[in-house]
């Protein structure tokens, strides 16, 4: 027998359990479908378990120099199979909260594949659910008033670069190593192949990146970028820029071995393990957009500002959808979706308020446009720039490197884009982001007392730095 809901939701990840408890808040009754485990890639295999990793990693190294801070430990060791134990637990706990919340918000979860078929006996629009039972159980049918797609992304390769989960890993594969490489060959120095880099080598692990743009993190920031590469290759990570990887050359026996074309010359890398960390790719097969009018461009589901696609009751959230794939924008973007089917009427999402993080060491954290970015836009810009070695927090901290740059529209004093890298910046962005949103001024962002010592007075000092005011340079 057909079940019938307000809304039904194509994938359980962040994004898609996050709209799930808003539409039960406004009285939707509202299913799940999930092939996987709820909480979906960011819990499972994505930004839980890796940021468990990059913590043991941390704690180790801070341990290695502890005498530094006058506290002798004898002999450090590492653990590999307790740091995976430890993720492990962390990530079945939240997913426990997860369900719960499903129970908690009487939201029917289907544990299967779901479909959404074409025009038929059950809905004269397409958007019938058709679930492929993990249990083997007969197909159960759907019928939605509304429905979100929310079915996420997974990692993309090279082409002729094969996966095979021993040589050539993803970052799947990688969350679930038993024990670590000697060496690692980490193809792709964006968000992810960088907090890879820092983690390993924290671990011991000799690391070399090679990034196919003249710059690892080609998003960021120039300064951030350069001072990230600095940084890491001082902890002992290798970095090769301006590199066109050539799968055609891998070989695997002991260890693998690829080259990559630099410069007009072809040079040869080896290592035990390769990683390859160069984007990620949307979950579009398999769930019958062939049955719909909805559009597609470079494999992402194309959407309105409320994630209407062109089938105005089927909706589109998080990576499927490109743009920034993060979490927390899925499950805002799920938050606006599910209140605009309510009649709620939401305001667009302002991407340019959205708070990015690198949680590698240091980390890195951003909001709002690069320098660069600012002056193609043809914004007259003045920065104001502060550093962590300056700041009493930083130094007890134990870490000092990095800085918070400001960069703010000389005509009207508008802030266009912070950034900031260094000890728990990732904690600290949010204070730019709640700027963004105010539509505050670097003025009164540096007229805000900040509490002493605390590493946030480097946001007020550069701030004051935009107009020559910093007190401590």
């Amino acid at each position: 027998m057909a079940q019938e809901y307000d809304l039904v939701i194509l994938g359980g990840g962040t994004g898609g359990y996050v709209a799930a408890i808003r539409a039960s808040q406004l009285g939707l009754k509202t299913a799940i479908v999930e092939k996987g485990k709820l909480g979906g890639t960011c819990l499972h295999k994505g930004c839980i378990p890796s940021k468990a990793l990059l913590r043991s990693a941390e704690v180790y190294s801070t341990a290695k120099k502890s005498e530094e801070f006058g506290v002798t430990t004898g002999e450090v060791g590492l653990n590999f199979l307790k740091v995976q134990e430890r993720k492990d637990k962390i990530v079945e706990q939240l997913h426990n909260g997860v369900q719960f919340l499903m129970k908690k918000g009487k939201i029917d979860v289907y544990q299967g594949l779901g479909r959404i078929l074409g025009p038929s006996i059950f809905s004269p629009m397409p958007g019938t659910i058709s679930v492929e039972m993990n249990s083997g159980e007969e197909n159960e049918m759907l019928i939605p008033k509304n429905v979100i797609i929310a079915t996420g992304s997974r990692p993309r390769s090279l082409p002729g670069l094969e996966i095979d989960g021993q040589k050539v890993l993803t970052s799947d594969e990688a969350l679930q190593m038993t024990e670590l490489p000697k060496s690692i060959i980490i193809v792709g120095g964006g968000v992810i192949g960088i907090e890879w880099a820092s983690m390993l080598a924290d671990f011991g692990v000799e690391v070399t990146v090679i990034e196919y743009a003249d710059r690892i993190l080609p998003t960021e920031d120039k300064e951030i970028s350069k001072e990230m590469q600095r940084l890491l290759k001082k902890r002992g990570v290798t970095f090769v820029t301006s590199a066109k990887v050539l799968p055609e050359t891998l070989e695997k026996t002991d260890k693998a071995r690829i080259s990559a074309e630099v410069k007009n010359e072809v040079q040869a890398y080896e290592a035990e393990k390769i990683l390859v960390s160069v984007g990620r790719m949307a979950n579009t097969e398999g769930i019958g957009l062939q049955n719909t009018e909805i559009q597609t461009e470079k494999g992402y589901i194309q959407t309105n500002s409320f994630y209407q696609t062109k089938e105005s009751h089927i909706y589109a959230i998080g990576d499927v959808i490109g743009g920034l794939q993060l979490a927390h924008v899925a499950s805002h973007e799920g938050i606006t979706a599910v209140e605009h089917i309510a009649g709620k009427n939401p305001a667009p999402i302002d991407y340019t308020t959205i708070s990015k993080c690198i949680y590698s060491s240091p980390e890195a954290a951003s909001v709002g446009l690069t320098e660069e970015e600012a002056k193609e836009k043809g914004f007259k810009i003045k920065t104001g720039k502060f550093a962590f070695k300056v700041i009493g927090k930083a130094l007890v901290y134990g870490e000092s490197d990095g800085f918070v740059k400001i960069i703010a529209n000389e005509e009207n004093d508008d802030l266009l884009g912070v950034h900031m890298i260094g000890p728990h910046v990732t904690d600290m962005i949010s204070e730019a982001g709640l700027a963004k949103v105010l539509d505050a001024t670097p003025w009164e962002i540096g007229h805000t007392i900040h509490p002493h010592p605390t590493l946030s007075e480097a946001i007020g000092e550069a701030a004051q730095a935009v107009d020559g005011l910093a007190i401590h340079s």
